[in-house]
């Protein structure tokens, strides 16, 4: 019997080693050539995590499914002695202190020190003497004790996205004591079960805790990557994150390559040829997230596909484009174009007839493209009757900013254009195209609000742009409870 146990977990650890393999991902021989987006997450942010793991923790140990502890002794005197543990529940939990270490190229040390947990249940137990005398009793029983936890976290990648392992975890025990019917007193009863059922209690207690805290990492990864994958999806339009290669955890940073590779409808995106370096992130702030200027103009084109970068203007706001000078030029061009019709029975659209195309420089986002400016009548009973029509090739350098929860985006026009100088080309450059990245900032700070980016303290949040990508960096406070929310409606 005993060979053929061991048969079957040798072929039970071949089915897990086969398991993680099909699970495993496979990377190119240079994974960064295809990152398209970079996340990188430095210590201080990681030993601000660590503050919600407490929570984390306490939700391993309240969810942990104690299953009963049998055993039996023969005992001289007492003839053969048999206990049994029921309904074991954890009653209080406190958590002294809580530390993270980043173990470069190993595993996230998390180490939970004094952990006060109280077990609450019932004791059965039962003996027949040697004079065939028989006793059966039921007693309610606390055990309290004190634990040291410590769990190594390691990451990896697994259908293409971050996974975690903690299945390195281990329970040290300072203090285990049995206590029956309230009795904090020692008498023989409680020593006798004290010895029979500590060592077999302990093992349980790391098993069941680990196992839950194992499962608790790996539901927090996937929670990650869920929230992850749906900032980045509106609507027809989503990006790609899945892993351009295996998670790096340095001594001071964790880091996440993506490809980043947009996807819309019929529309499939290819990437080959990232600048991306480690190089070109540092370690000072808590969070960065580096882009490609590719990934960005992927967006642009499919935004273009789907008929977003379209502008209505009517009323008061029209009024104001053309009336943006008082000058002889400026009134002749306005009754020219509408010819006695009021403001607010005409509408001025804006689009880009084009794809625009986006480059990074360290000035701002470089955007071209051919943008055309349609005006028309809304005469009731009429039919609406074009009063003007032009394209014009803009090129604008757009700064962004992050503040007060606002994603805000400043446009310069290109300068030294000669058709500035014309009041209908300076409408489209100097107000149109603002006004339309205006309402583009204001759309997406909505978006991204939507997603729960306003949960979140952003401080001194950095947009950098280089030649060819730009990075966002920034520190950050946790939003309370939120992993504790996430768990119990999970749980």
């Amino acid at each position: 019997m005993l060979c053929a146990g061991r048969m079957k977990l040798e072929t039970f650890g071949i089915l897990l080693v086969l398991v993680h393999t099909s699970a495993a991902c496979e990377f190119g021989p240079f994974p960064y050539s295809v990152t398209g987006i970079v996340c990188r997450m430095t210590k201080p942010a990681a030993l601000l995590l660590n503050q919600e793991t407490a929570q984390v923790i306490q939700a391993a140990f309240r969810n942990a499914k104690f299953p009963n502890i049998t055993g039996e002794r023969s005992m001289r005197l007492l003839g053969k002695v048999a206990y049994g543990l029921t309904n074991i529940q954890v009653n209080d939990l406190s958590i002294e202190q809580s530390e993270v270490e980043l173990k470069e190229n190993d595993a996230i040390h998390v180490a939970i020190k004094n952990v006060s947990a109280s077990f609450k249940g019932t004791l059965t137990y039962g003996y027949a003497g040697a004079w065939f005398l028989q006793l059966f009793h039921s007693v309610d029983f606390e055990i309290e004790s004190s634990i040291d936890l410590q769990i190594n976290i390691k990451l990896m990648c697994q259908r293409d996205q971050v996974a975690a392992d903690a299945s390195d975890c281990y329970l040290t025990f300072h203090k285990l004591t049995l206590h029956l019917q309230g009795d904090k007193e020692p008498g023989w009863l409680k020593q006798l079960f004290t010895d029979f059922i500590s060592f077999t209690l302990k093992l349980v207690l790391k098993s069941e805790v680990c196992s839950e805290i194992n499962f608790l990492a790996k539901m927090l990864a996937d929670f990650v990557h869920d929230l992850a994958a749906n900032f980045v999806r509106d609507e027809d339009i989503s990006v790609d994150i899945s892993l351009a290669s295996a998670p790096l955890i340095k001594a001071n940073y964790l880091e996440s390559h993506h490809k980043g590779l947009v996807l819309y409808k019929n529309y499939s995106d290819v990437f080959s040829d990232s600048v991306f370096s480690p190089s070109l992130l540092t370690e000072s702030r808590m969070l960065y997230f580096w882009l490609s200027e590719h990934n960005l103009n992927a967006l642009a084109l499919a935004a273009f596909l789907d008929k977003r970068l379209v502008l209505t203007i009517g009323g008061e706001k029209l009024q104001a484009l053309f009336e943006m000078e008082d000058t002889e030029a400026q009134r002749k061009a306005v009754q020219m174009i509408f010819q006695g019709t009021s403001y607010n029975d005409s509408v001025a659209k804006v689009w880009s007839v084009a794809h625009p195309q986006i480059s990074f420089q360290p000035e701002g986002a470089v955007v071209k493209s051919l943008v055309a400016v349609e005006v028309s009548t809304l005469s009731a009973g009429e039919e609406s009757l074009m009063l003007l029509y032009m394209e014009k090739e803009i090129t604008v350098t757009v700064q962004a900013a992050y503040t007060e929860k606002k994603l805000i985006f400043g446009v310069s026009p290109k300068k030294n254009d000669p058709s500035i100088r014309n009041f209908l080309h300076t409408m489209i450059s100097v107000v149109g195209i603002p006004e339309v990245i205006s309402k583009i900032g204001t759309a997406l700070t909505s978006l991204m609000n939507s997603k729960g980016l306003n949960l979140f303290e952003i401080k001194n949040p950095e947009i950098i742009t280089r030649k060819g990508y730009v990075i966002v960096q920034l520190d950050f406070s946790f939003p309370d409870h939120l992993l504790l929310d996430f768990l119990e409606k999970r749980l």
